[in-house]
């Protein structure tokens, strides 16, 4: 994180104006009217369409190592955020920053500044706005979609005899959390992967698109598949069964992990950003003649909350319900 024998003593519109209102990020994007430079952005939403926005805040050491590298961490940061739209089924348009830094160190801007230009381009989101101040490293995205009126996914539609599917193979994140933090070591071609899901998620916006009319149901994994899909569950007011031997898991998770420690970071590991869904039967087949990668791990039961069973049917507890962050705050 930046220090203070580092900082450059730049003021605060010299920072916004050298390292975010510059960047490739800020540049124009469909629907953005005015972004960084007026006291507020301006966009547009074509006739028939909403307006979807999430904000995530990210704190040093509750949801990031407080000597997590720049660049990383700024992919990592908005994609997360982005991973809301994606859950919404929404379309990207803009995003805002608000940075709060102990200094303005020139070098940590330039790294932040590159890897926020690599997820915005990658998410097609602009920067539009923002803030920054002085204080304990936190950062506040806020991302900015559209989706057509009424086709909006929610976590309340789901429906008894429904598919619930996930958009790819699960835990990676949570098994790279170790390596993060410099408590394990593996090889590269075991690490890279797994440290690529951790720091560089990609959030299912194309599939959340393509689920508005199909899924009844739908959030992103930020928390655990569990956790998140006791949410749902909740909101809809219906029971879900998870096969947990169904669940999708990488070969570097499988190289890293034996089986049944994968199958609990895949259940119960955070930072997947992937999708969990409700789908009818009869949509499953044309999902997946485009997104291959779509696997169902269970369905929708009469009840309330989440079971979890094994390969041959018994109950399975798991030890724990759902992700924790750095430290003891639960984000």
């Amino acid at each position: 994180m930046p220090t203070s024998a580092e900082s450059s003593g730049i003021g605060e519109f010299e920072l916004i104006r050298r390292f975010f209102a510059s960047a490739a990020c800020a540049g124009t994007q469909p629907g953005v009217v005015q972004g960084i430079g007026d006291d507020c952005a301006l966009l547009a939403l074509p006739a028939g369409e909403q307006l979807a926005i999430s904000t995530d805040t990210l704190v040093a050491g509750v949801h990031f190592p407080e000597a997590a590298d720049a660049f990383l961490l700024a992919q990592r940061g908005l994609a997360a955020a982005a991973s809301d739209l994606a859950a919404m089924g929404a379309a990207p348009m803009g995003f805002t920053l608000a940075l709060t830094l102990p200094v303005a160190d020139t070098h940590w801007l330039h790294d932040f500044a590159a890897g926020l230009d690599v997820m915005a381009k990658a998410c097609g989101l602009a920067l539009v706005g923002g803030d920054t101040t002085r204080g304990p490293l936190s950062m506040t995205f806020s991302v900015l979609g559209r989706v057509p009126a009424g086709q909006a996914l929610t976590r309340s539609g789901a429906r008894n005899g429904d598919l619930l599917c996930v958009g790819g193979a699960l835990g990676d994140a949570a098994a790279a959390l170790p390596l993060v933090l410099g408590q394990a070591s593996a090889a590269d071609e075991i690490a890279g992967p797994l440290l690529e899901r951790y720091w560089s998620p990609q959030p299912q916006l194309a599939l959340g698109q393509a689920l508005r009319g199909r899924a009844t149901a739908a959030l992103d994994i930020s928390d655990g598949l569990l956790a998140d899909c006791g949410h749902l569950a909740k909101a809809s007011a219906v029971g879900l069964l998870i096969e947990r031997s169904r669940l999708p898991l990488s070969p570097a998770i499988l190289q890293l992990l034996d089986e049944p420690r994968a199958r609990e970071c895949a259940l119960t590991g955070g930072d997947d950003y992937l999708l969990v869904f409700t789908l009818p039967p009869a949509e499953l087949a044309s999902l997946q003649a485009d997104w291959p990668q779509v696997e169902v791990i269970g369905q929708v039961i009469t009840g309330t909350g989440v079971e979890v069973v094994d390969a041959a049917g018994n109950q399975v507890t798991p030890r724990q319900s759902g992700y924790q962050h750095f430290g003891s705050v639960h984000g």
